[in-house]
């Protein structure tokens, strides 16, 4: 599973960029700004990360509808874990 990390804690924020984040290139490890926030590329995560980190009372899970996209915000990051089968735009 490929997750990228958005550093902002503004739901709002988040929200205008995520299309455009889902739409930018990024090679594994590769770090971009958009709208002064950055975000990056974080490789491959294990599925048990994701098992684990949604048990964690200061985690928010939230799931794209329509496609198997799990996102998780907690601190100051949101994390959006997309499996290998969906395709991202580049």
């Amino acid at each position: 599973m490929k997750c990228i990390a958005v550093y902002t804690k503004n739901f709002e924020l988040f929200s205008d960029i995520y299309e455009t984040v889902m739409n930018t290139p990024l090679a594994e490890n590769e770090e971009k700004v958009i709208e002064g926030v950055v975000i990056s590329e974080s490789g491959e995560v294990p599925d048990n990360y994701l098992d684990r980190m949604r048990t964690r009372p200061d985690v928010v899970v939230m799931k794209v509808k329509d496609r198997d996209i799990t996102i998780l915000q907690h601190g100051e990051v949101f994390e959006i874990f997309i499996p290998e089968k969906e395709n991202v735009l580049h």
